[in-house]
């Protein structure tokens, strides 16, 4: 619930979703889900909220299988609350269904913190801007989970990324779609302050192209 300009970071990357004609959203709460609760139920929208109650020490495992019961024998997308994108979402569905996996996540390049510096003999020979396409692949969230996925989570008390994904590559059964265009988590200070700047603008990044 961290704001971004005059609106938290929930509502922008609900946004993304029903900027794409996806607004029917389930939001699995938690710790103070309370908040979260009250804000749904105030909240003036044509989208279709519905806000559950996960339990206050379920981890990520846990909360998506209570989403999936919820949801039933629909494919469904689902993300994290504090990543935004310029995922095009219809060519994310398109690539999952092609691919014919119980998953697909979406693999981004992680943003470049930090600068590199090289050095000969105690003396500065290089100080560049690190190129995020060194830094590899990463999670960025964004999947499209089949109904199938729910039988990859055992338990509530296990997250999602060391428990039903690493079974899924297990079985070769898990995707990625690679994205190469503007992706953002909001894990330092430093972050939020770029994307409440993004926030303020017409048309931020993770809004361009979808």
């Amino acid at each position: 619930m961290v704001f971004l300009d005059d609106k938290p970071i929930i509502w922008h990357v609900m946004n993304i979703y029903a900027r794409q004609g996806f607004s029917d959203f389930v939001i699995a709460t938690g710790y103070l889900g309370g908040i979260i609760h009250d804000w749904v139920e105030g909240l003036e929208t044509p989208w279709k909220i519905t806000a559950l109650d996960t339990g206050e020490k379920t981890l990520t495992g846990g909360r998506i299988r209570q989403c999936l019961e919820l949801i039933g024998s629909e494919r469904s997308f689902a993300t994290y609350g504090d990543g935004l994108g310029n995922i095009n979402l219809k060519h994310l569905l398109n690539f999952h269904i092609n691919q014919r996996r119980a998953a697909t996540v979406t693999a981004v390049r992680p943003p470049a913190r930090f600068g590199l510096l090289e050095s000969s003999n105690g003396m500065v020979t290089s100080f560049t801007e690190k190129n995020q396409a060194d830094a590899g692949w990463i999670n960025g969230g964004f999947f499209v989970l089949e109904p199938n996925a729910i039988e990859y989570i055992h338990e509530d008390m296990e997250p999602f990324e060391s428990g039903a994904l690493p079974r899924m590559v297990s079985d070769s059964n898990l995707s990625a779609y690679q994205h190469t265009d503007f992706w953002q988590p909001m894990d330092t200070l430093r972050e939020k302050q770029e994307l409440a700047k993004y926030a303020l603008a017409g048309n931020p990044p993770w809004l361009i192209g979808i």
